[in-house]
């Protein structure tokens, strides 16, 4: 610590969006990491009366650890750019970029970085035909998780009937084959890429239950797919302009060489859950759970 007196650290968690549960999970364990660190930590649940709970603890820095909309999109960064709080994490434009699929995408394109076709449609019109050759993928233009996730396999079927609290704006993705990798970047660092091993695809049952996926950490790849993973993971990082911690998920198919290397999306607050990738890769290369954490909140602050 740089003072004597411990800093105080508000922690949001929960939140509004699908992934509450994740968040409060996600939450806590850093809470947990953060008194571990020395540092005076407060809880609070980010719900309608956020504004209000602030200016009540008055925090020396806001630790983000909400995840979804409300949470990773810019809107909780502006409260917090507003009420002038460090907070770690992305500041406004990349959060609500990154969040935004399709104009990551084109961000990703203009630099030569290797994406999936895809494209958004209304949601009404995603029953009526295949809106391109299968197999596909259909999803919320701007959820996290697998939140909302449909694949679509059989072009003699007719789409699938989506549920009711599906979003109005949805992307079609073309499936990409192969292996599911990811890559985390802390600071301005790529640290290490992990192979993930799923019954059937990387869902969020896989992401968040005991057992539901095996992580091999450092991944058992050709040494140009690996340094690739972290060439690209790093640029999209920049790129986006993302600040602290980003993961950029990949599928690569392993026919094609470096040619099939995809990426997918990049999460600029991911998961730190018992069974999250991040934290996995920061200690596989010798940054504990507890240094991770003490890292975001000394990198903390306003206008990100």
């Amino acid at each position: 610590m740089s003072s004597r007196t411990p800093k105080t650290v508000a922690v949001l968690m929960g939140g509004l969006s699908a992934e509450r549960s994740v968040s409060l999970s996600t939450g806590q364990e850093c809470a947990t990491a953060l008194r571990q660190a020395g540092y005076n930590v407060v809880e609070i649940d980010a719900d309608v009366n956020l504004e209000k709970s602030l200016r009540k603890v008055n925090p020396d820095v806001v630790f983000n650890a909400l995840h979804g909309r409300w949470g990773e999109d810019g809107c909780v960064q502006g409260i917090l750019e507003w009420l002038g709080l460090p907070y770690t994490h992305s500041g406004v434009l990349p959060s609500a970029l990154a969040m935004n699929k399709e104009r990551t995408k084109d961000t990703f394109r203009r630099i030569g970085l290797p994406v999936a076709d895809s494209f958004l449609v209304a949601r009404n019109s995603v029953t009526k035909k295949h809106p391109m050759a299968t197999p596909y993928i259909i999803k919320p233009n701007n959820e996290g998780s697998s939140v909302g996730v449909y694949f679509v396999t059989d072009d003699k079927k007719m789409p699938p009937e989506l549920t009711n609290d599906m979003p109005e704006t949805l992307m079609i993705e073309a499936f990409v084959p192969g292996r599911e990798l990811t890559t985390t970047v802390v600071g301005e660092r790529a640290l290490t890429v992990t192979d993930i091993l799923t019954d059937d695809w990387y869902d969020f049952n896989a992401k968040y239950l005991d057992g539901g996926s095996k992580h091999i950490v450092p991944a058992k790849l050709p040494k140009i797919i690996f340094d690739a993973c972290l060439n690209y993971a790093l640029r999209a990082h920049q790129v986006l302009g993302c600040r602290g911690i980003s993961r950029t998920d990949f599928r690569w198919d392993e026919d094609k060489g470096v040619a099939g290397l995809i990426l997918l999306e990049t999460n600029t607050q991911p998961g730190m859950t018992p069974t999250s990738l991040s934290p996995e890769q920061a200690a596989s290369v010798g940054m504990p759970f507890v240094e991770l954490c003490k890292f975001l909140v000394e990198d903390a602050s306003c206008n990100r």
